[in-house]
């Protein structure tokens, strides 16, 4: 059997799952033709751990158009830093390649309509990779809408928080400057604006929205009397005080895929959460309205003492609520899961007139609540049977999911309700 030629651009944390998975589960069927990163050293590390015995050509930024010419991918997997995205996928798709891209799709209105357009005009295929779509209490709730158990949906409420340990790692990160992630709003809620697009059936077409950070300042610093802290926990003279410290001396994968590789693009893994240049906002509410006429609340906290969500559907028939208390963790430490997410998910029924319904909750195994394994095989499984729930997602799902975000910090920046449709243009969706 020939095996289907895949080039990945971006070994940061994220890009793992997919090279791991061809590393291994589908190594009878996949193969990686070409790395491509502006980080030498991590390119080298990921082939030592998985591709020693033939290891993945590398590839400078630069010479994207070489990795494809020499190594002939059919598809190119997109992990790359989320401002980047466009570039690659539409430099994939004018080159011939297919394309898997992380979410989000990309952070910003222009960038939005040209995949648009070049997915016109190349006729090439692009699947955004949404996991929270393939988690079981997530299908499960898919169904259970689906049936027309709440009748026709009327609005949602939709509260999601992260804690102090997974919140507080985007302000370390590059995520913590707008131009990388467009901040929170695109990189974080897109998974939250697609989850919701995807189980009422419905696109977004009016965004209102505030935010704010009061938490990740300097104030906060001198709260717990952080006050001389420094541009990175490693040398920080605050570290041995400081609930936020990350030690990346503390994890031989923060070590390996960090610490050795600073010296290639000078990236710092444990920037100072307090730091006053960071651009994103730690609070987040909007307002939107979608084509369909439902309405939906959300907000975003990211300093919360737990970590989960609280989602409600209210219908013309009664009311769907659900609620997950999810495990906390720092990407890049596998140290991690458990059974936290399992104890504390609940979905209850409550139909017009009638007593709450306590649905017993379908759970799954693995990474993002059993959501990355069949994720996975929509990605490399070219044999799967066909999915009643409709979870592969393409552009239109990644543009609707990023453009809520756009049209959201484009509310922020005007204190204006902002249209999809103007953020659209022409472009074909």
């Amino acid at each position: 059997m020939s095996k289907k030629r895949y080039a990945q651009v971006g070994l940061g944390s994220r890009g793992q799952m997919y090279n791991i998975a061809v590393a291994g589960k589908y190594a009878e069927v996949a193969e990686l033709v070409g790395f491509c990163d502006s980080n030498r050293k991590r390119m080298d590390l990921i082939n030592r751990r998985r591709f020693a015995e033939s290891p993945v050509a590398t590839y400078a930024p630069d010479e994207f158009g070489k990795m494809i010419a020499e190594g002939k991918p059919e598809t190119v997997i997109v992990t790359s830093m989320d401002s980047t995205h466009d570039r690659y996928i539409v430099r994939a798709m004018e080159l011939g390649c297919d394309v898997v891209t992380e979410k989000p799709m990309t952070t910003g209105a222009e960038k939005c309509r040209n995949i648009l357009k070049t997915v016109a005009k190349t006729g090439r295929k692009l699947q955004v990779t949404f996991n929270y779509r393939y988690s079981p209490p997530r299908t499960q709730l898919k169904e259970i809408l689906s049936s027309g158990a709440i009748g026709e949906i009327l609005s949602i409420d939709f509260g999601w928080y992260l804690d102090t340990r997974h919140g507080a790692d985007y302000f370390r990160r590059w995520h913590r400057m707008r131009e990388n992630s467009g901040s929170l709003l695109v990189h974080k809620a897109t998974h939250h604006f697609d989850i919701i697009n995807w189980l009422i059936d419905d696109a977004p077409e009016e965004v209102f929205a505030h935010a704010s950070r009061r938490y990740y300042v300097p104030e906060t610093a001198k709260r717990f009397g952080l006050e001389n802290h420094a541009e990175r926990c490693l040398t920080c003279p605050c570290k041995d005080k400081c609930n936020f410290a990350l030690d990346l001396n503390s994890h031989e994968n923060f070590i390996q895929m960090y610490l050795e590789c600073e010296s290639e693009d000078g990236y710092f893994r444990d920037r100072c959460v307090f730091a006053p240049e960071i651009n994103i906002w730690d609070n987040m509410s909007l307002a939107v309205r979608y084509q369909g006429g439902a309405l939906m609340n959300y907000m975003l906290h990211s300093y919360s003492p737990y970590e989960g969500y609280r989602m409600a559907f209210n219908g013309t028939k009664g009311r769907l609520e659900h609620t997950c208390c999810e495990n906390t963790y720092i990407s890049g430490d596998d140290s991690v899961p458990g059974e936290l997410q399992k104890k504390n998910v609940s979905t209850v029924l409550i139909p017009e007139f009638e007593s709450p319904r306590s649905i017993e909750v379908k759970h799954g195994t693995g990474g993002h609540g059993g959501g990355d394994d069949p994720l996975l095989a929509d990605v490399f499984d070219e044999n799967a049977p066909e999915d009643p729930y409709r979870r592969k997602a393409g552009e239109r799902d990644g543009a609707y999911s990023i453009l809520i975000g756009v049209a959201a910090y484009t509310s922020i920046d005007s204190g204006l309700p902002v249209k999809i449709a103007d953020l659209l243009g022409d472009a074909p969706i």
